[in-house]
């Protein structure tokens, strides 16, 4: 009966001489990760990035140009490279198309249209069905980044007026959006993308308002396949016929993606990109409501089987306050709604939902591309380090505005301007306050004696500032052309405390 328990131990000493020896090992392969004293959270410099953007090389209406800026702690080394997605993918990515090696600027890159799909191209994967047909998609671009070009990466793409119209996404395994359905959108596409050297595993599952329960899923949105390096596209109006409000959530099983949609009143019109939302919660913030008078309304969607009771708060110039119309909002679960608030017609800000359930918002402003539903503006994270803005229009292009909240305390940011020619390092900027609960409308431009015909932003919160959301405002003339969140950029991630104990290294 003893020898068991002496080999136990003696095993267990084993181990720990082990796990010991690792330990040790770790400290000299990632001096950055162990560097923090016992009980202090340390740091890592990100290093790589990656970013995809459906439209450009694709034909018109949806061409479009790339516009990269990175905005690094450092400018040390690094490079973007601009690379072309595939039609049905391949093993490694597709032909170069364009480099930046300049942190701290913006390079605007135009891609030509990519060769016209061949019949055997278009041909819908195994599994289509007359709803929805999967098949591969014209163009695309991906950007790949290294060192001080990955640091605070910020990648759009423009219009083929020259405005951008989206941001270009980060792969990931999970995407929501929620708008404007078949029934006002005309045509709904679905865009997927693939920056991986494998094959991903993706499914889309949708609510409506004319459907009750649970999301549509059929095998045509199942079992999604999109090739390494490529991209695939879904035309979902069948599929959405005669809603008025969608929600969408692609996730993967295998793999990630970045997905992207597409909704115009007809095929041959520019249309808008619904950007995407943030995944269902109890409480989220929509930045960058515009002062135009117009419209106001809230599409929401209810993922889950429990209704929802949802309150609306405005952040503005004035305070916080609830909105005529933002209280007394009852949903069903499995369900999907449009809620006007005309109450918020021309008032700049933000507003904040809360729910006892988790709910998916954006709010519809009157506006937008020519054949769009309409400007919309989704739920976003704080800035957090800062925020990149890579393209802004100058002078006759158009214009920017910036929408600056502080929910709950007060903020302070650095507002920094750059261009193709001069750098945002070591310029001192412009600081702007925020009060608590409320909002500034901050109009941006070139500074004085600049000629440039677009400027990147960098948004930096100051020390001890609250957390600020902030949504970007694109105007052509008075017209709304689209509302953008300003996300994260970030040029470090924040890696777990460091403990002196065997748990630590365990857990």
């Amino acid at each position: 009966m003893r020898r068991p328990r002496y080999r136990r131990a003696v095993f267990a000493a084993v181990v720990v001489a082990a796990l010991a020896g690792i330990y040790a090992g770790a400290g000299a392969l990632h001096p950055t990760a162990v560097a923090a004293r016992p009980g202090t959270a340390a740091r890592l410099a990100v290093s790589t990035a990656t970013r995809i953007c459906p439209a450009p090389g694709s034909a018109a209406p949806t061409s479009a140009s790339v516009v990269v800026a990175a905005m690094p702690a450092s400018s040390a080394g690094g490079h973007a490279v601009i690379t072309r997605l595939t039609p049905g993918g391949g093993p490694s990515p597709g032909p170069v198309v364009g480099t930046d090696s300049q942190p701290g600027v913006l390079q605007l890159s135009t891609v030509t249209a990519a060769p016209p799909l061949t019949k055997a191209a278009q041909t819908g994967q195994p599994g289509s069905s007359a709803s929805v047909t999967t098949q591969d998609a014209q163009g695309g671009v991906m950007v790949s980044a290294v060192g001080a070009m990955a640091q605070g990466l910020e990648v759009e793409q423009t219009g083929p007026g020259g405005l951008v119209t989206a941001g270009c996404g980060a792969p990931g395994t999970s995407f929501w959006f929620v708008g404007p359905g078949q029934a006002i959108a005309g045509t709904i596409e679905l865009y997927l993308m693939n920056s991986g050297n494998q094959p991903a595993d993706a499914a889309v599952s949708a609510l409506t308002d004319v459907t009750k329960g649970p999301p549509l899923l059929g095998n045509a949105d199942n079992g999604i396949t999109v090739p390494p390096h490529g991209m695939v596209v879904q035309s979902l109006g069948r599929l959405l016929q005669s809603s008025k409000v969608i929600a969408l959530n692609v996730t993967t099983s295998v793999g990630q993606v970045v997905a992207a949609v597409r909704e115009s009143q007809s095929a041959r019109r520019d249309g808008g990109w619904l950007p995407p939302t943030q995944a269902p919660a109890r409480h989220l913030v929509i930045p960058g409501l515009p002062g135009n008078a117009g419209s106001r309304s809230l599409y929401i969607a209810v993922p889950g089987s429990a209704s929802a009771q949802v309150k609306i708060t405005a952040v503005t110039a004035r305070g916080s306050y609830q909105p005529t119309g933002g209280t007394g909002i009852d949903l069903l679960g499995g369900s999907a709604a449009t809620i006007p608030v005309p109450s918020l017609d021309g008032i700049p800000g933000a507003i904040m939902i809360s729910a006892n359930v988790p709910v998916a918002v954006t709010m519809a402003v009157q506006g937008g591309p020519a054949g769009s539903p309409g400007a919309l503006a989704v739920s976003g994270l704080p800035i957090g380090e800062q925020g990149v803005l890579a393209d802004d229009p100058a002078r006759a292009a158009g214009s920017t505005e910036l929408v600056l909240s502080a929910p709950r305390q007060a903020a302070s940011v650095r507002i920094i301007t750059a261009t193709s020619s001069a750098s945002a390092a070591g310029q001192p900027g412009t600081v702007v306050q925020i009060k608590a609960g409320s909002s500034v409308v901050v109009p941006v431009s070139l500074p004085r004696g600049v000629k440039a015909d677009a400027f990147a932003l960098l948004v930096k919160p100051l020390t001890g500032s609250g957390p600020v959301y902030a949504g970007r405002i694109i105007f052509s003339g008075r017209t709304v052309q689209s509302i953008l969140p300003v996300p994260p950029a970030l040029t470090w991630i924040p890696l777990p405390a460091v403990r002196d104990s065997l748990s630590a290294i365990l857990r």
